[in-house]
């Protein structure tokens, strides 16, 4: 112990693990995919972006597929997960964590209604053209309701974009609400600052129109269909615009903590030297954003070559997505590594087989790209892009514009 106290500073006997795990960095990191995806797709229903459209209703059932499993993290590090609904009966009024339930239950409720108002036509457009069990499939999923005139169809487009106003907000608080329980523990400096809701919020955007850009690529692929580029480059336009607000309010934070020079600034200094060193600016920064960055500003400078953009924006999606999970690794995990004596600092190595270790959290990012490819079978999201070329015929136009 007193070689330990030598190396790594003084740590109080009774912080001998660290009580969040791997679980909990997965949880805001599922959330904001959840939030990033769902305002991507505002940017058609809400905003009118055309060359968005596309991708707008796929955006929504990817949204919904990571929303399904958000809680999944939270329920699998509770000792007793069949408690976790008591925090919906027995709420602590004034606990940030007993406002999830409702916030989560809300925001389900409203995406489920927008996708289904987006998805109203083809659920009874199917239903009239099957026959047997899958007759009765959709028919119930259209709620036994076939009308699809140009009245109903106006009237569903008009409540659906009220539901997407109102999603945005609450895609704002369902992921905001995670960095404000961060950034409300006065007593870790690592967490405690005002700046802790926005940064979380931005990188959830951020990481949402990265993963949404290449589940695209790959479906597109995969359906041996045409990629819309005008789409895909408009989607790297906002995620670049993004990264900038990001790279900003992560910087401004460091900034702001070092110029104040806090009593605590020392430990933060040793976070960010040794313990942190490579997930912050090996990880978050450099391979997160500044790459990314610069190849998506490559990507709005070069003309044609469209094959070479598309693997630029490809590989600044991975590498974005890598960087939003070393964020919140950086955070989560970061912040248990200073102890609360202000003066050492704990080391976390994570178990892989064990109820709160990596293979139970590869096991639940890979569910939803599970329920992702079930929905897109049951409500294919495609519709938009039915009169696209093929795209051996794409290849062959660009090849002639070369």
């Amino acid at each position: 112990m007193m070689v330990e106290n030598l190396i790594w500073g003084y740590v109080y006997p009774n912080e001998v693990e660290i009580q969040w795990s791997v679980l909990i960095v997965l949880y805001p990191y599922i959330t904001g995919l959840v939030a990033g995806a769902f305002i991507a797709s505002s940017l058609y229903h809400v905003f009118g972006k055309k060359e968005i459209k596309p991708v707008a209703r796929f955006a929504l059932l990817t949204a919904l597929s990571f929303l399904l499993v958000a809680t999944m993290p939270l329920l699998t590090h509770l000792g007793h997960p069949e408690r976790g609904i008591e925090i919906m009966f027995t709420p602590h009024l004034t606990s940030a964590m007993s406002g999830f339930g409702y916030i989560y239950s809300f925001y389900l409720i409203v995406v489920v209604l927008e996708i289904w108002l987006s998805f109203r036509e083809d659920i009874v457009k199917t239903a009239l053209g099957s026959q047997g069990w899958k007759k009765l499939l959709y028919s119930g999923l259209a709620l036994f309701s076939y009308d699809v005139s140009e009245k109903a169809l106006h009237e569903d487009e008009k409540l659906a974009k009220k539901l997407a106003i109102i999603g945005i907000p609450s895609a704002a608080f369902l992921h905001g609400y995670v960095g404000f329980i961060f950034g409300g523990i006065k007593a870790n400096p690592w967490w405690s600052t005002p700046l802790m809701p926005l940064i979380f919020l931005m990188s959830a955007i951020v990481s949402g129109i990265a993963l949404l850009i290449l589940l695209y690529i790959a479906s597109m692929k995969l359906r041996k269909h045409a990629i819309d580029h005008k789409c895909l480059h408009s989607l790297a336009h906002y995620l670049w615009i993004f990264l900038i607000l990001d790279v900003t309010l992560e910087l401004l934070e460091i900034v702001s903590m070092k110029y104040a020079s806090l009593e605590d600034i020392e430990i933060i200094n040793r976070l960010l030297s040794e313990k942190i060193a490579f997930t912050f600016y090996g990880v978050q920064l450099t391979l997160g954003i500044f790459i990314p960055f610069i190849l998506l500003l490559l990507v709005g400078i070069m003309k044609n070559r469209e094959t070479l953009k598309m693997i630029m924006i490809s590989v600044s999606s991975i590498f974005v997505v890598i960087g939003v999970f070393a964020m919140r690794w950086n955070v989560v995990i970061g912040g248990q590594e200073i102890s609360k004596s202000l003066s050492g600092t704990l080391t976390y190595v994570p178990v892989f087989f064990s109820q709160e270790g990596v293979l139970p959290a590869i096991i639940i990012l890979v569910i939803p790209f599970v329920i992702l490819v079930v929905v897109t079978r049951i409500l294919p999201p495609w519709k938009d892009m039915e009169e696209e070329v093929p795209e051996s015929k794409t290849k062959s136009t660009i090849k002639h514009l070369y």
